[in-house]
Parts: structure tokens; C-alpha cells; sequence
């Protein structure tokens, strides 16, 4: 991404950025450090990206889609508070608070095959019933008719461990 640095003298500690015509334009104090502004920059270009790539996806499709999985393969049973893309999951594709019925979907899940974005879905959904990764919450997941096709594309990106069976 195209940077702009203006420095300024009246700016005594604060850095900002803000994004103009598709150039990142950063304000910072004249007497910074270029080490210290690198790595200031480098991390609102992140904190940018993230929040520009969150703006395309939409809970309320990923709200639709939880519920036609609970529908046809939980019997519409589960209930969750709330299902959302993140932008701050680097590690893990979703996640399940299953005390809070919370379900968070990495927006790195949002560039996967559809099969791929159902099974993490429905593994986040089995996890309302079963918080752990027991044999029974294996065989909810399994009600999925492509999660063992969707688990071994996972494996194959380095995105599910091998042993978590």
C-alpha cells in the first residue's frame, strides 16, 4: 500500500492514519524516530486492512446460514446469542463461548470453498452441545456430510491439527 508521511511540528506524540483515494496517509510528531514510525506504521496498515476486510463481510448472511445448518442437521434446536465475522482470530478459523453462546468466525474463513465455511460453522454450533472435542462432539460434526472431505482441506492448509480427532 502506497504510504504518505507527513510530519509535523505542532504534533507533539500521537501518530494517525487515514486512508485517502487508496494511499495510506500517515501524521506524525517531526522528531519521531523512522525505526519507531516504521513500526507504528506497519501496525495501522494492519489494524486498516483488518477493519477493511471485515466491511465486506456480513453477519447477517452468516446469521442466515447458522441457522439453515441448525435447521437441517440440529433439528433447529441450538440457540446462540450471537454470530459474528472477527478480524482478531490469526490462529484459530472460529471459536465458541458456549457460556455466553457467543460464536466468532475469523474473516480469514470468508475466502474458503463454501463446504469449507459450512463445516466451521457447524463445528462452532456442535460446540453449543458439546464445549469439548469428545467423541460426541465429533459425532455431531459429522452429521456434516462433507466435514471429513472439509477437515482434510483444512490439514492440507496447515489450518487443523492432525491429531485433534
Amino acid at each position: 500500500m502506497e504510504t504518505k508521511i507527513i510530519r509535523s511540528k505542532r504534533r507533539k506524540k500521537t501518530v494517525e492514519a487515514s486512508l485517502q483515494d487508496g494511499v495510506l496517509v500517515v501524521r506524525a510528531p517531526a522528531n519521531i524516530p523512522e525505526s519507531e514510525l516504521n513500526s507504528i506504521i506497519a501496525k495501522l496498515a494492519e489494524r486498516l486492512a483488518r477493519k477493511r476486510a471485515k466491511a465486506g463481510l456480513r453477519d447477517d448472511l452468516l446469521l442466515s446460514r447458522a441457522r439453515e445448518l441448525n435447521r437441517r442437521y440440529f433439528g433447529g434446536k441450538l440457540e446462540w446469542a450471537s454470530i459474528r465475522w472477527v478480524t482478531n482470530q490469526q490462529k484459530r478459523l472460529g471459536s465458541c463461548t458456549p457460556g455466553r453462546k457467543t460464536i466468532r468466525i475469523s474473516h480469514r474463513v470468508a475466502e474458503l470453498p463454501a463446504f469449507v465455511r459450512d463445516y466451521i460453522i457447524m463445528h462452532e454450533l456442535a460446540h453449543l452441545v458439546e464445549a469439548n472435542h469428545s467423541p460426541r462432539f465429533w459425532e455431531l460434526v459429522s452429521q456434516y456430510p462433507r466435514a471429513e472431505r472439509a477437515r482434510g482441506y483444512l490439514m492440507a492448509l496447515g489450518a487443523e491439527p492432525l491429531d485433534e480427532v
